[in-house]
């Protein structure tokens, strides 16, 4: 299986793939709220009805999040924001972001996630907590975050226990409660561990969706830099050891080969728990966008 495709495209040039097609019906995409402000309007460059998440980075004002996800609401997205359990203080301002995200911009969606920093700025966390408060029952589907790769800040040995036990909490508190849930992982950059992961899920009985995070289209060194940042190991190293090439290093990398891999597993494997894609746009917003234009056919075309 290949990796990455690394050659420069232009997207109008980039060959089409049936399988690719299929699995990016449906795909996502993340923004923060100074990323979204570059985009002038993003029926340009997503198709009507995609699910954006808005990412909740430690010190980004609630206002800015609200507003962000009332400008996608407005221009025909489905506003998904974060939820992260570790920068919020109690189940006040928990209950104050719910009820201004719902009242601003008709939130119905949810990313529910630890977080990033390491000591909890309040009450919480995880997010089994914030599920635990009912403040999300009414919601008609929540999110959570998966770790193909394992994730240091839950388990230090980079292990898959202590996830493994809180994705079938997770599951059962779903079904419960009848709200919709999928996975959302972080991004990796290799199809064979992916596949060994999602498996993984299903024998420990998961079988909740998986949405498979992407890296967008970015120059190596920044792939780099993120996959250090959010502790993508054994991806980490396949990006260093194509570094060792400096005259790879100002190329443009598109995630085709991966995607694609992915594509002929599933379309060998329909039962494959992969559901749809999520694009971690490292390159920028419309890099990304560029490319699943030029990939997706007719359901990837922006909505004007």
């Amino acid at each position: 299986m290949s990796l990455l495709n690394f050659r420069r495209t232009s997207p109008s040039a980039a060959p089409q793939n049936a399988q690719v097609e299929a699995l990016l019906q449906g795909f996502s995409i993340e923004v923060m709220p100074r990323t979204a402000e570059k985009i002038a309007d993003f029926r340009q460059i997503l198709p009507a009805g995609t699910r954006v998440y808005i990412a909740h980075i430690d010190g980004t004002p609630i206002a800015d999040m609200v507003a962000t996800a009332s400008r996608l609401r407005a221009e025909g997205m489905e506003p998904m924001p974060h939820f992260p359990a570790r920068i919020i203080a109690n189940r006040a301002e928990l209950a104050d972001w719910i009820a201004r995200y719902q009242g601003e911009a008709d939130i119905r969606e949810a990313l529910m996630l630890g977080g990033g920093v390491t000591t909890p700025n309040g009450d919480y966390d995880n997010s089994m907590q914030l599920l635990e408060t009912g403040l999300f029952d009414g919601f008609r589907r929540l999110h959570v975050a998966g770790h193909p790769e394992g994730n240091r800040d839950i388990a230090a040995d980079g292990g898959q226990e202590i996830i493994l036990k809180a994705l079938q909490w997770k599951q059962d508190f779903a079904r419960e409660k009848g709200i919709d849930m999928a996975i959302v992982t972080q991004f990796a950059f290799e199809a064979k561990p992916i596949i060994a992961w999602v498996q993984s899920l299903r024998d420990q009985g998961i079988d909740l969706p998986v949405h498979l995070g992407v890296a967008g289209p970015a120059k190596l060194q920044t792939l780099i830099k993120f996959a250090i940042a959010c502790g993508v190991g054994a991806s980490l190293k396949v990006l260093q050891k194509r570094a060792k090439d400096v005259s790879k290093l100002l190329v443009p990398f598109e995630p085709t080969g991966l995607v694609s891999d992915i594509a002929a597993y599933k379309a060998e494997n329909p039962d494959f728990g992969v559901e749809r894609l999520h694009f971690f746009p490292l390159g920028g917003i419309k890099s990304n966008t560029d490319w699943t234009i030029a990939q997706g056919g007719a359901s990837c075309q922006p909505a004007i």
